[in-house]
């Protein structure tokens, strides 16, 4: 049964009928692969594994019938690997939400969950701290010793808060995407409203029929017009609004990145995008005005 008519649109169509994966005691060769490979998809975020990178050791384990799903799901996430790829290089608030969206399949409910898991890091450590997820009665009301964490926040179960559904389509960004190249790079997606307490807007994946999913600023944007030298419309008459993700921003540091919303001339476009490219941005949309 899909999870929402827009299942498509939405980028959930992967999670609509598939049943949780588990480890049973008869379980084959192929079947521990499957596992295997299903645990590295969801604790790295869909994102790309070099065979250099895998945890052989915990595998071996694993094959071996002497480690569970779980304790396996925890060596990787304590792993270099995992560090390198969402701890060393992202903000504290962002590895939280990663760290729930990993572990326990859904996006933070509210900020004293945020403020929890940094107080206990800076206490206790990061191993500490990840044992905390696995460790919890949700993670074993949820999947046990066996089962593939997955994610649940799309569902409606017992325990979840409905706020779960909208927030975590702001942390998954469609299948074909992964934790690392997101538009937004490693900064937070749910600090300003699990500050205010609010609910998120649900925002399709990019990729989809209407391309790039743009997400403005936190303070909003106002577009601004560059239509230099060929009059108010340009030669051609036509407008378009460029939403832009990603652009070197101006002012220090010289790294910092931002979102961009300009109306410009159709003759415009070209040199526009080519300007984009070269700071580093991407495309997020363009539209006609």
């Amino acid at each position: 049964m899909a999870i929402t008519t827009a299942a498509s649109r939405l980028g959930t169509e992967a999670f609509s009928d598939n049943a949780p994966l588990e480890l049973r005691p008869n379980a084959t060769k192929e079947d521990i692969e499957q596992v295997i490979t299903a645990v590295y998809r969801q604790l790295l975020g869909n994102d790309y594994l070099m065979k250099s990178e895998r945890l052989t050791s915990a595998e071996s384990i694993l094959r071996d019938g002497k480690s569970t799903v779980q304790e396996f799901v925890r060596q990787v996430a304590k792993s270099e690997l995992y560090k390198s790829k969402f701890f060393y290089n992202s903000f504290q608030t962002r590895v939280i939400e990663l760290n729930y969206k990993h572990l326990l399949g859904r996006a933070p409910y509210d900020e004293s969950e945020v403020v929890y898991h940094l107080d206990l890091y800076q206490t206790k450590g990061y191993e500490a701290d990840i044992d905390s997820y696995i460790d919890s009665a949700e993670y074993q009301s949820s999947f046990g010793e066996n089962i593939v964490p997955f994610y649940r926040g799309f569902k409606t179960q017992t325990g979840q808060k409905t706020v779960g559904f909208s927030r975590i389509f702001q942390l998954y960004r469609g299948y074909a995407s992964s934790d690392t190249s997101q538009l937004r790079g490693n900064s937070s997606r749910l600090a300003v409203e699990l500050g205010r307490n609010s609910a998120s807007v649900v925002v399709p994946p990019s990729g989809g029929p209407s391309g790039f999913s743009y997400v403005a600023p936190e303070k909003g944007v106002t577009p601004n017009s560059t239509f230099g030298g060929a009059g108010t419309f340009g030669q051609e008459g036509r407008l378009y609004r460029i939403e832009v993700a990603g652009v070197f921003g101006a002012g220090y540091p010289s790294t910092r990145r931002v979102n961009q919303a300009v109306i410009i001339p159709y003759e415009g476009l070209s040199a526009y995008f080519q300007r984009v490219v070269k700071q580093g941005g991407k495309i997020a949309s363009v539209k006609p005005l």
